[in-house]
């Protein structure tokens, strides 16, 4: 696993390339055109990968590699190829309901709520995500690697998903309706996730999956649609919608800023 890091990043770059293409030529709403908000999601990224290094002495990947063959798995000793699949699954429903959880504890929200205060939807956004969400996402991992121990190249092949399909999750493009009906039987496609970016709360808190689109469906939080046209329909949060709330200062001192009562409580909610 020497490589690893630059497989993950040789991966990133060339999703990221390919994208930024993609949401140029065929853009959904027009989100991806350059903005200052693009480069501050970039220095969020920044940030973020030193926190990380400084926080952690080992990441999910190198941890996994010590840790293979006690946990779960080393109790079950089944072949590879069932530990591989079966692993990918378990991260992936784990991050579910993380992401669930982070919609709904206070403490947690006013993290995440960074990534929700953008005020466009385009891969960049894929990447912005607050330093301490950050830490307490490889926390979690870290604990879901010790308590499982599954093979690396599981956690390997869950990362490189991760990475690659927030990116792709948060694209401005969108397929053709048809299509985009057949592949959300499965995968979570752009325009199911930008109805989670909605600035109307039922709609931001659902479709919390990250690749597959079956947890939604299992623990009944999917949306088929957004009340208005995807291309048109408000993105982000009302509070923090002024180019001042979204400077990078801003967005770094935000989690320690107090929920309002409006925070919490659906928006126009006519239904």
């Amino acid at each position: 696993m020497q490589s690893e890091p630059l497989i993950r990043l040789t991966i990133f770059l060339a999703t990221l390339a390919v994208l930024l293409i993609a949401q140029r030529l065929w853009p959904a709403r027009g989100d991806g055109r350059w903005s200052m908000r693009q480069l501050t999601n970039a220095a969020l990224v920044a940030i973020d990968t030193l926190v990380l290094r400084l926080a952690f002495p080992v990441l999910a990947v190198t941890f996994a590699v010590q840790v293979h063959g006690g946990g779960l798995y080393g109790w079950l000793d089944w072949p590879a190829w069932l530990e591989i699949v079966t692993a990918i699954l378990l991260l992936d429903v784990a991050i579910y309901w993380q992401h669930r959880l982070l919609h709904t504890i206070p403490v947690l929200w006013r993290m995440h709520r960074v990534h929700h205060a953008d005020t466009g939807f385009d891969v960049t956004t894929g990447v912005r995500f607050h330093p301490l969400e950050i830490v307490l996402s490889m926390g979690i991992k870290l604990a879901l690697v010790w308590l499982l121990a599954p093979h690396p190249l599981a956690v390997l092949i869950f990362e490189i998903l991760l990475s690659a399909g927030s990116l792709f999750t948060h694209s401005d493009f969108r397929f053709p309706p048809a299509l985009d009906r057949r592949l959300r039987w499965l995968i979570v496609t752009p325009s199911m996730h930008r109805i989670h970016h909605s600035t109307w709360r039922p709609e931001t808190d659902s479709n919390y999956g990250f690749h597959l689109s079956t947890w939604d469906r299992i623990f009944d939080s999917y949306t088929p649609a957004p009340r208005e046209d995807e291309r048109r329909m408000l993105i982000g949060l009302e509070r923090f919608r002024s180019p001042r709330e979204q400077s990078l200062i801003s967005l770094l001192i935000n989690p320690f800023r107090r929920d309002t009562a409006a925070d919490r409580k659906p928006e126009n909610d006519d239904a």
